[in-house]
């Protein structure tokens, strides 16, 4: 690829355009810290709005958030080290200096690295739904993993969530309306009708339905309620507990 050129993935193409080499920024982050909550603005060299991306995949998401919000910091993170590869090198030719990957799971990294309301947004776009019941309890969208979005964003934050599988976005749009203001999306997002994710343009593609929604912290719920409820939920047990019996049976014995 040459400096002006745009780059394409399943015939999208990928936000931003190739700049001279010398205009490259360094969004790598090779080697988290020590735990603790990251000092944001050491990362950035700046203090200004956080947009977390949990699961960032090969960075798409993100690239076009930080080209359109350029006054925003975004930190995007996902286990596997080979698409922080495609994401970073993508946004080192961007210049996207305001932009920084790491790879570390969802779940460590929000209870470990991000300090209560840091963030004014976080994004998961299509979590694993592990269709196999024996590995239900791999899904990244649990009672405690909500309550830990929820104490790292700021008051009034934004949680963006899209998945194509509908039972897990059943589970979702019955847990998630306990800690934020929630509402589905109707529609494809208007900053990307073809997809936010290669995970949506691929079950575009293939025909699937996209479920979209975004939650406004409830800043009525104080920590010790939110963790107090989330001990109380049940998890993403989905596939193996039958049509949503522990959750009717929680929700009956909480009126």
């Amino acid at each position: 690829m040459q400096p002006g050129d745009t780059e394409t993935e399943l015939g999208v193409p990928i936000p931003g355009r190739i700049l001279e080499e010398a205009d490259w920024a360094r969004t790598a982050v090779k080697r988290l810290p020590a735990p603790g909550p990251l000092d944001w603005s050491a990362i950035f060299g700046r203090s200004a709005p956080l947009v977390l991306d949990l699961g960032c995949g090969n960075g798409r998401f993100t690239l076009g958030s930080a080209i359109a919000r350029p006054e925003m910091d975004h930190f995007a993170i996902d286990v596997l080290p080979v698409v922080i590869r495609y994401a970073t090198r993508r946004a080192n030719q961007r210049g996207l200096h305001h932009v920084r990957f790491a790879v570390k799971d969802a779940q460590t990294f929000l209870r470990t690295y991000v300090g209560d309301g840091a963030a004014s947004e976080m994004h998961l776009y299509h979590p694993q739904p592990y269709h196999d019941p024996r590995q239900a309890h791999k899904r990244v969208l649990t009672p405690a993993f909500v309550s830990d979005v929820h104490r790292g964003l700021s008051a009034g934050g934004l949680f963006v969530v899209q998945t194509d599988n509908p039972d897990y976005w059943h589970y979702m749009t019955r847990i998630l309306p306990y800690f934020f203001v929630f509402e589905e999306h109707e529609g494809t997002w208007p900053d990307a009708p073809e997809g936010r994710s290669r995970r949506e343009i691929v079950a575009r593609q293939r025909g699937l339905h996209i479920f979209r929604g975004a939650g406004v912290r409830r800043d009525d719920l104080d920590l010790r309620e939110a963790l107090d409820l989330a001990a109380s939920l049940p998890p993403p047990r989905f596939r193996s507990h039958g049509p949503w019996i522990e959750l009717d049976r929680w929700e009956e014995s909480h009126r």
